[in-house]
């Protein structure tokens, strides 16, 4: 007897690398234009265990990520900050993960919150170290903003992408967001 199901497709993403004001980003979009993770390139290894949990089996190749991405990440970085809003991510998080992102997504440009201002968002304001590691959890970080998270005093706290680099995408933002 021959097995009939049809064989499980190995997904296919581009890795893609672009230089910015604050290093070299790493974009990682899927066949339908979705970005899947988007870092910087000194923290590849952990951009590519983050992806090993969201697309697992993907195989990712080097390529050219599609004109709409590559165009938005360009004119976020040359001052229009609201340029990835409309930018289309996928990501295979838990529920509770996806709820952390969706509202760190809310947060508008040349804002910041807490995260015991994100958890409240959320509807659960006693989640507050969940809401830390769903965003320490974020693949696709800038886009989904998580940079825009900082201490209940004000302080900036930990960033996957260095505290400087957290300090300078808020300047810019706020510098832009008129």
């Amino acid at each position: 007897m021959t097995d009939k199901r049809p064989e499980a497709q190995t997904e296919i993403l581009t890795l893609d690398r672009m230089a910015t004001p604050v290093g070299e980003m790493l974009i990682v979009t899927d066949g339908h234009g979705a970005v899947r993770a988007l870092d910087f390139a000194d923290y590849e290894a952990r951009m590519r265990k983050l992806l090993a949990r969201h697309a697992p089996g993907a195989t990712i190749t080097q390529g050219r990520a599609p004109e709409p991405v590559r165009g938005a990440i360009t004119a976020y970085f040359d001052g229009d900050v609201r340029a990835l809003d409309a930018l289309p991510v996928k990501t295979a998080g838990t529920a509770f993960q996806s709820e952390v992102w969706a509202a760190l997504r809310a947060i508008p440009v040349g804002e910041t919150r807490s995260y015991g201002q994100l958890a409240a968002a959320i509807g659960r304001p006693s989640a507050v170290r969940a809401v830390g590691l769903a965003n320490g959890s974020n693949p696709v970080g800038v886009i989904v903003p998580c940079h825009r998270v900082i201490g209940s005093n004000g302080s900036l706290t930990g960033y996957a992408g260095g505290l400087d680099r957290k300090r300078w995408l808020l300047a810019h933002e706020a510098a832009h967001a008129v």
